[in-house]
């Protein structure tokens, strides 16, 4: 694996910690700032949307500029969202400064994931991509817990500050490692939103929100779930936080190799295990190293999908990925957000907090139904195709090589 996907990693890294950290930090902020727990999570919520509505965003302002360029510009903007809000002067500040950073998220994972698969081989272009999502996941095995236990004891604005100095790192690593790689010729906006066309990408992005989604049903309320539940004691819940990471880091990596052989089986494989697995989580919730076991399984079996899925889409929207790849990064935001809203619902209900777990476990099977509508269209040789340029079709034009 090329040295260019280590700076892809670190930026990652920083993007995963800056991510999730916020919500370790919470009690802190929101005694800082004087506002409630419920405003302050306004910061998780502003940071989602922000994903959702900058990676398209993003990704259409750069579609003039070289992709080397552009993911520098992109952690860039990063370091200046994580920088507003360490130096925040009010609460609003503080979620105008998240907005700003997540305003690079989708873009730099899917240009990211775009720039993964052209430094490799054809059969290697999964195992690249999570090689770059290998820091993503390390960040809430490694990064989350040390931004916490650096805000916690040092104070959350200094865990801000690091975060942007990670940025410097991946700005840098980038700049020194990646290769020139000049937009391809011949692709404009018009090709890049004309794979919207294409059923098999809709596909794609739809398994995306619900397989994913069907993870942070459960994740969402993991701490009530644990506590009440399953009796562990406040403080466990950033440990099992830690194993969830650490799943989400071996599931990734199996899922990138996998996927390089056998796509569309890994996902089957994939999303019926989570399925499964998050049904049962009503019953392992009840016992605590049952409990821990199967958080790990689910980040492990979730994060499977991510390598499979976004190849998926760089595939089916071939010769213009990059749009279609980060629309579908923030379809993995939609999908988390979704499905806590949903798990909010059933809680609210008076279902108990195992409830959101049959709400994931749906998720999740409707995903799985997807993915073999999706692969049952290929065979019968359904909509893959949508022409982009002159008369050439999508799934029939040359990859573009540097």
């Amino acid at each position: 694996m090329p040295l260019a996907l280590l700076a892809l990693a670190i930026g990652a890294f920083g993007i995963g910690t800056t991510e999730f950290v916020i919500m370790g930090l919470l009690p802190e902020v929101a005694g800082d700032f004087g506002v409630s727990i419920p405003t302050a999570g306004l910061l998780v919520t502003g940071y989602a949307l922000g994903v959702v509505i900058g990676a398209p965003l993003m990704t259409v302002l750069g579609t003039k500029v070289p992709r080397k360029r552009m993911l520098m510009l992109l952690m860039g903007l990063f370091i200046v969202g994580n920088l507003v809000s360490a130096v925040a002067p009010v609460f609003a500040v503080m979620v105008i400064g998240r907005v700003i950073a997540s305003l690079a998220h989708g873009a730099f994972f899917g240009l990211g994931s775009v720039v993964a698969a052209e430094l490799v081989a054809p059969h290697k272009k999964a195992g690249a991509i999570a090689m770059m999502f290998t820091g993503l996941t390390v960040a809430n095995v490694v990064g989350v817990p040390l931004g916490t236990l650096i805000g916690q004891h040092v104070g959350w604005r200094v865990t801000f500050g690091v975060v942007a100095a990670l940025g410097v790192v991946g700005l840098a690593g980038i700049a020194k490692l990646v290769p020139e790689l000049p937009k391809p010729e011949g692709v404009h906006l018009r090709h890049e939103l004309a794979a919207f066309k294409n059923a098999q990408v809709l596909l794609a992005m739809a398994m995306t929100v619900l397989g994913f989604g069907g993870v942070f049903a459960a994740i969402t309320y993991i701490a009530p779930m644990m506590t009440h539940i399953a009796g562990f004691a406040d403080g466990s819940v950033t440990w099992l936080l830690v194993l969830f990471g650490l799943g989400m880091v071996g599931g990734n990596l199996i899922g990138g190799k996998f996927a390089d052989r056998a796509l569309m089986p890994m996902l089957y494989v994939s999303l019926g295990a989570l399925a499964v697995v998050l049904a049962l989580f009503t019953l392992t919730a009840h016992h605590k190293i049952a409990a821990a076991v199967t958080i790990a399984l689910i980040g492990a079996l979730g994060f499977a999908t991510v390598p499979p899925l976004q190849k998926r889409v760089l595939d089916q929207a071939h010769g213009a990925p990059t749009l279609a790849s980060a629309v579908n990064i923030g379809a993995f935001n939609l999908g988390n957000a979704l499905s806590a809203w949903l798990g909010g619902i059933v809680i609210a209900a008076g279902f108990g907090y195992t409830a959101p777990n049959w709400v994931g476990a749906t998720l999740a099977a409707a995903a799985l139904v997807l993915a073999v509508l999706s692969s049952a269209l290929e065979r019968r040789g359904g909509p893959r195709s949508t022409v982009i340029a002159t008369g050439t079709p999508v799934g029939q034009q040359t990859p573009v090589h540097h």
